[in-house]
């Protein structure tokens, strides 16, 4: 009973730690395969990362430890902002207290909001390094986390830690460009608000998956990053977390060896460049609503799937024995290195024209996307002007973006979403509502801070059907994977015009 409470605590703590990769010493297990299917190309679609999708990106103080993971930040604290190592030890020292209070629990009477912990952190970084460094802080901490900089663009693996993407060109989908951007490359495409992860082969739609995110306390990030390795049976190095301290079983940096009861990790993960993975253990109701800390959370049959696949498309063998093998063999760590890194797109796209109907997510990190603004900008990507609307589609959309600005806890933003002649300075900008709602908006929530939001509370998404659009948008999901093990077949129906959900 010990032992399994002593391995309970430390699935919380990982959890509490976010999803950070550790470095694996191990050799390959997998010899690499020139019968490859089509080539990832990384250069095919490229756009930049705008300074609205930048300032946007919610720095938290979960999210900030996880960056002290890479030796090198701390270095940049030093050489870009100044900081002396006593506000740097502060800095740490609050962000990992911060991260040591989240923790998961089977009761949904906790809601937060990204806007709260982003609203939280500030305060307690200004009390340390002042407002300006704060804000200092929060650019580099985009930079790095966006991929930008050529710092995170990587897997996040030992080999890859600091290294730059492949191309030096790879860049992010992002605001500016167009919108819903279908791939004509090879890559995978993550839509955080649509809880959806699909994967393109030279330009095609061959596989969806439902997906878990990362919590509003530690949100799924934005960007272009590229995963090169699955790595099976990792090993886990406990963070040097306050946690970790109080427990009796390990100690912070000591390695906790691949198949033991006290290593939480599940049978396989996939970095995709600090502090996220794409990894499985995930529940089935994890799918489809928050799951993690800054990363893509699947079932074990879904990461298994999707294992394969990756690897398919990177030029890498991967069977079902040698899955099986590894599955069964679980204290022996092994690497399935790909011979092309294939590119991996973080969107955050809340209104999604997508085969021939409008579909309208929550806006689950308060990014203040979904406005007319935005709508219009989505609708002129695809030819259509909001003006060509009928009475009755316009009121549907407008009431459809009200609803679905609610934040996680199902809280309306105010005043409602509308066109103005400030509207597109605001969206570009990402500051005015945003600041609005950092200073007044579940101050209660952020003063609480000690647990992570689980929940979406209401509906998730509205779709409207709108004439105009028949025949265009981002393809509908291709066999979807939901986690269940059965396949949702492209035959099956659409939702009906205004269905919530």
């Amino acid at each position: 009973m010990r032992i399994m409470l002593a391995v309970f605590m430390l699935v919380l703590g990982l959890s509490a730690a976010g999803c950070v990769s550790q470095p694996v010493n191990t050799a390959n297990g997998n010899i690499n395969s020139n019968n490859a299917s089509t080539t990832p190309s990384p250069n095919a679609s490229p756009v930049k990362v705008s300074a609205a999708d930048e300032a946007a990106m919610p720095v938290t103080m979960p999210v900030l430890d996880a960056f002290f993971a890479d030796e090198s930040f701390q270095a940049e604290l030093k050489t870009k902002l100044q900081l002396t190592d006593e506000q740097i030890n502060k800095v740490r020292a609050t962000a990992r207290e911060e991260t040591a209070k989240l923790r998961e629990t089977e009761k949904d009477d906790y809601s937060g909001t990204t806007t709260a912990a982003r609203a939280r952190a500030t305060e307690q970084l200004s009390a340390i390094i002042g407002p300006e460094k704060t804000q200092q802080l929060a650019a580099l901490v985009r930079e790095r986390w966006s991929g930008t900089n050529g710092t995170t663009a990587g897997d996040g693996s030992a080999s890859d830690k600091g290294s730059p993407p492949s191309s030096g060109t790879e860049t992010a989908h992002a605001s500016g460009s167009k919108a819903n951007a279908v791939p004509t490359d090879t890559r995978i495409v993550v839509n955080a608000p649509a809880y959806r992860m699909d994967v393109f082969e030279g330009g095609q739609l061959v596989k969806s998956y439902k997906i878990g995110i990362g919590y509003p306390e530690f949100p799924l990030p934005t960007g272009l990053r590229r995963a090169s390795t699955i790595i099976f049976n990792p090993t886990w190095t406990p963070p040097d977390e306050p946690w970790v301290e109080t427990s009796n079983k390990v100690k912070a940096g000591q390695t906790v060896e691949a198949g033991s009861r006290l290593n939480p990790l599940g049978l396989l993960k996939i970095p995709i460049g600090l502090p996220s993975l794409i990894h499985g253990g995930k529940a089935l109701a994890k799918l489809g609503t928050f799951a993690s800390h800054g990363c893509v959370g699947l079932t074990d049959q879904q990461a298994q799937e999707f294992a394969k696949l990756l690897a398919r498309t990177g030029g890498a063998e991967l069977s079902d024995e040698q899955i099986a093998e590894y599955a069964k063999n679980r204290s022996e760590t092994k690497e399935v290195k790909l011979s092309r890194p294939v590119p991996v797109e973080l969107r955050y796209e809340t209104i999604v024209v997508e085969d021939g109907k409008l579909h309208i997510y929550r806006d689950v990190y308060d990014r203040d996307t979904n406005t007319e603004e935005n709508l219009r900008r989505v609708l002129e990507a695809y030819g259509v002007s909001i003006d060509q609307l009928s009475e009755q589609e316009r009121a549907k959309v407008m009431d459809a973006l009200k609803q679905m600005s609610r934040d996680a806890t199902g809280k309306l933003d105010e005043p409602t979403p509308s066109a103005s002649p400030n509207a597109a300075a605001t969206s570009r900008n990402g500051n005015s509502g945003t600041a609005n709602k950092n200073e007044n908006k579940n101050t209660t929530a952020a003063a609480r801070g000690n647990q992570v939001t689980r929940t979406v509370k209401g509906q998730k998404e509205i779709v409207v059907e709108i004439a105009a659009l028949k025949g265009k948008g981002y393809p509908a999901p291709a066999e979807l994977n939901t986690g269940s093990g059965a396949t949702q077949k492209p035959s099956t129906p659409p939702p009906p015009a205004s269905k919530r959900r």
